[in-house]
């Protein structure tokens, strides 16, 4: 039986006129991770901030960790650990003193605090830095500092508010590794992102949502295939070909083709992909259309959110109604 460490069922969330969350809902099983995926101004971070007990909603129920979100926020606070956009750390503190530090907070006495600090600084890869000021530390040294304070108590549910956002790749994919050890761990992940490839690398399922509510839910090649699954690409010789080949590959695959005139690439959707691969090959052959290049290729995450909500995901979305942009995040 699956059990969910995070519902919510018609959220609602207003300032003034504008509306930030609009009907949202959500379910998160236990043990994934589930990506939040839209653009700036969709709902993401507004989501997040009721979730975790720090905004007040208007409408709809949420849980978290089996406790009722509205009812019962000590009982969620007690477990769930948040990391938001900007590491929260203090950058005068040496590595081991900030981990130290939340560990007090967390009411952990001082040798207790110390060993959870010293564990923590081994498994993130920090201790030969420990010593060292946080301000001396790398953006991705903070956000691996930032997100191992967030684990001084080992959270039943982790929020990770588009966590990755400035890094460089090589950085990222250390915090993606990171999250991939915790959720092998038992901790479930819910992660805000703006970035497609992190949520196709990470995410189990994937809730698009877009002018604060959910327009799309699947697993990253569930999304994929409403755009058509697999694709067919063709780059032809001479570009005065390029109208007539798409003449030719329309009726094979039963779509009109986009055209690429720049490079002179057709692109077009195929349910039989090797079929229709065979198919255009030889018709185009047949026509005397000489192909530099042909092949098949996934519909990419991009495409898919191109596809559900008609904007790019780094296009900020303007809020519904007129209000205050800073609020809708």
């Amino acid at each position: 039986m699956t059990t969910f460490d995070v519902t919510a069922e018609g959220l609602g969330k207003r300032y003034g006129p504008t509306r930030a969350l609009d009907t949202f809902d959500l379910t998160v099983p236990t043990g994934t991770v589930h990506g939040l995926l839209g653009p700036n101004g969709a709902g993401k971070t507004t989501a997040v901030r009721i979730l975790t007990t720090l905004l007040r909603f208007d409408a709809g129920r949420a849980t978290v960790a089996g406790f009722d979100v509205r009812r019962q926020p000590d009982e969620v606070r007690a477990r769930i650990a948040l990391t938001g956009q900007y590491a929260a750390v203090d950058e005068t503190l040496s590595g081991r003193q900030n981990l130290e530090l939340f560990g007090r907070l967390f009411r952990l006495g001082r040798r207790a605090a110390r060993q959870r600090a010293d564990e923590l600084l081994e498994r993130f890869g920090l201790d030969e830095a420990a010593g060292r000021s946080a301000g001396e530390y790398s953006g991705g040294m903070r956000r691996r500092l930032d997100l191992a304070a967030s684990l001084i108590r080992t959270p039943r549910v982790l929020f990770l508010d588009e966590p990755t956002t400035g890094l460089d790749p090589r950085s990222r994919n250390q915090v993606w590794d990171l999250v991939r050890g915790l959720v092998a761990e038992g901790t479930t992940v819910l992660l805000t992102t703006q970035y497609l490839e992190e949520a196709d690398q990470l995410a189990d399922r994937i809730s698009v949502i877009d002018a604060g509510r959910v327009v799309a839910e699947g697993t990253p090649d569930e999304l994929k295939s409403m755009t058509g699954g697999d694709r067919i690409e063709v780059v032809v010789r001479d570009a005065a070909d390029l109208d007539r080949a798409a003449g030719i590959v329309a009726p094979i695959c039963g779509v009109e083709p986009e055209r690429d005139p720049e490079i002179r690439r057709l692109s077009v959707p195929v349910a039989d992909r090797v079929a229709g691969l065979v198919d255009v090959v030889r018709a185009l052959d047949d026509a005397g259309i000489v192909v530099e290049d042909v092949g098949l290729r996934r519909a990419t995450l991009d495409e898919a959110f191109l596809y559900l909500t008609g904007h790019r995901p780094d296009e900020a979305r303007e809020p519904v109604g007129v209000g205050r942009k800073a609020d809708v995040a």
